[in-house]
């Protein structure tokens, strides 16, 4: 019976990347000498970490990160989760935006409900951070993914993991 996962993992190199191009296009900037601007990755946490001496250039520093993080991985920006910017020693600033790994359990259920409600001959089972789906055709598996790609548009998820 083939079957196939539905799966969400960061690419933490390409994170990486594109956290050391941004920090290299802070440095260089004219308007950023001289303040604390900066970006910091956290591997091990998973947090993204801005520095500014304002909310303004917090905001200027997410305009140099968000497109760098999106040349190398595509929809990675969907996957963090933003949160309040915290004043920090006097004037300063300083924002975290935490990135989510795996499917959790709402959109694993938004996934397979996704699945059921489309009456495909495709059953669809959480396992863990993942959705499993099996059928008893290739066909049926690619309508299922098909589906969810089409509908599932706020959250970067891959397929993968075939078996026959």
């Amino acid at each position: 019976m083939p079957s196939f996962d539905f799966t969400s993992e960061a690419d933490m190199v390409a994170l990486k990347n594109a956290v050391d191009v941004a920090s290299r296009q802070i440095e260089n900037r004219y308007d950023f000498k001289g303040t604390s601007a900066k970006v910091e990755l956290n591997e091990k946490d998973k947090v993204i970490t801005l520095w500014g001496d304002s909310e303004f250039q917090l905001d200027q520093i997410k305009d140099l990160l968000f497109p760098a993080m999106e040349k190398k991985e595509k929809d990675s920006v969907k996957r963090l989760d933003v949160q309040k910017i915290q004043s920090v020693s006097g004037n300063k600033s300083k924002q975290e935006m935490k990135i989510r790994d795996g499917i959790d359990s709402e959109l694993a259920k938004k996934i397979v409900k996704l699945i059921k409600d489309a009456k495909l001959k495709a059953q669809a089972s959480i396992q863990g951070d993942a959705v499993r789906v099996s059928g008893k055709k290739i066909d049926e598996l690619r309508e299922a993914i098909a589906l969810v790609r089409s509908k599932i548009t706020d959250f970067p998820i891959k397929d993968g993991n075939y078996r026959d």
